[in-house]
Parts: structure tokens; C-alpha cells; sequence
């Protein structure tokens, strides 16, 4: 499938560490990646990996006792009579142009090392919310496949970005900065991550605003996603 098969891979492995980092490891076969009980926000309990995979396939990888996500990879099934809900339209998105000059935009990039600057950074990228419950553990630090990026300007975090290595492309993902242009930041993000790692197709998947400013990154869409969700039963 190319850069869409690329992309959809890269994401999965993704998922898959930040599950695993959580003590949720999920598993993969060729048409499905799936991690039943984690409850983490933002993260889906299966992902297909085949355009062909149908609703059938996908409901026993979900829990029917908890809430759950599944991101529909290539947006062609209808979970809505499973009691899902619709709450992501979006686009998977590339660029293979390889590295260029690094933009004139005064943000300088660094890696995210030690597990005090994760905190802030999370901090930042999730507004003040979060608090004592995570999303990323200090064992993706570890993951030599995981770049956590920050800029900072007179020593505070203005923006951040996730590059994630696997399965044949590098993935943005978490792209956010505070009183940045989108356009401006999408551009520094992807000159960035190329630089990081030069040989590989830059992917990742975006809606609406976030979408259009990549586009002026000089990203392209390869096919469209959707993330459904279940809340649990009512007891």
C-alpha cells in the first residue's frame, strides 16, 4: 500500500509503545493491531491494518465491558449499529521529499531526555490538564525509535512535536505550540524530523486546522481515517 501502508503501520507501532509503556502491550497480526484493556485517553483499543478488514473482525479485539476506540484506518467500516460513535474525520498525511534547510523561523529544537522535562512538556502539550495521570512514561525516553521534541524560548516550552520511527516511515504526532502560527510551526516540525531521520518518509495523521497548516508544510494526503468510540455499558 506504500506511503498509506507506511503510514498506517507507523502509526499502529506507535500506539503500541504507548500502550506498552503502560503495562497494555497489544498485539499484531497482518490485518489488526489490538491492546483490549487499556483505558488510556486519546488511544484506540484496535487499529486495522488492511483496507479489507471488516466490522466482524474488529468487535471481538474491543472490550464489551469497558469503554473502547478503534481507529478505522482507511474509513470503510460502520460500527454506529455496535453502539460506536463517530468522533474523528481525518486524513493520513506524507512527505518524501527528504531533509531541506533548516526554516528561519527562530525555533531551535531539542530532545526531551530526562523524566522532569517529560512532565513539563506534557504539561504543556495538554494545557495544565493531566496532572498525576500521564499519557507518555519515562520508558519511551528509552526507545531509541522515540524522539520527544521541545522549543523553548527564555527557558518556557513554546511548542513540541512526537517523531516516532517504525515500520518504514517517521510519524509526527502531538504537534503543538503556544501563540505559534500553524503554518510556521508545521514547517520547523517537518524540517526537524527530516533531519532527524533523513531517510525516511515523514507521516501522520491530522483533521481540520492542523490538517490544512501541514498541507502548507508541504504534506500531502494519501487517504482518509476514522475513529469511532464506545462508551462502557450502563451498569
Amino acid at each position: 500500500m506504500g506511503l498509506l501502508g507506511a503510514a498506517v503501520a507507523n502509526n499502529a507501532f506507535w500506539c503500541d509503545a504507548v500502550c506498552r509503556s503502560h503495562g497494555f502491550p497489544g498485539t499484531f497480526d497482518p490485518r489488526l493491531w489490538r491492546s483490549t484493556r487499556h483505558r488510556l485517553r486519546f488511544y484506540p483499543n484496535a487499529i486495522t491494518l488492511r483496507p479489507e478488514v471488516t466490522a466482524p473482525e474488529v468487535l471481538p479485539a474491543v472490550s464489551a465491558s469497558q469503554p473502547c476506540g478503534v481507529k478505522d484506518s482507511f474509513a470503510r467500516l460502520d460500527l454506529a449499529p455496535a453502539g460506536f460513535r463517530l468522533i474523528v474525520e481525518a486524513n493520513w498525511i506524507v512527505s518524501d521529499d527528504g531533509p531541506d534547510a533548516p526554516p528561519d523561523d527562530g525555533l531551535s529544537w531539542d530532545e526531551v531526555t530526562a523524566p522532569g522535562e517529560l512532565s513539563a512538556w506534557e504539561t504543556a502539550w495538554a494545557d495544565g490538564g493531566n496532572g498525576d495521570d500521564p499519557v507518555f512514561r519515562v520508558g519511551l525516553l528509552a526507545d531509541p525509535r522515540c524522539a520527544i521534541l521541545t522549543s523553548r524560548r527564555d527557558d518556557a516550552i513554546i511548542a513540541g512535536a512526537i517523531v516516532y520511527a517504525a515500520g518504514g516511515a517517521a510519524g509526527i504526532s502531538n504537534v503543538f505550540g503556544i501563540g505559534l502560527a500553524p503554518d510556521r510551526l508545521w514547517v520547523s516540525v517537518r524540517s526537524a524530523a527530516a533531519r532527524l531521520w533523513p531517510h525516511l518518509p515523514l507521516v501522520g495523521w491530522e483533521g481540520g486546522a492542523g490538517l490544512e497548516a501541514a498541507r502548507q508544510a508541504g504534506f500531502h494526503t494519501v487517504g482518509p481515517l476514522y475513529v469511532w468510540t464506545r462508551p462502557a455499558p450502563a451498569p
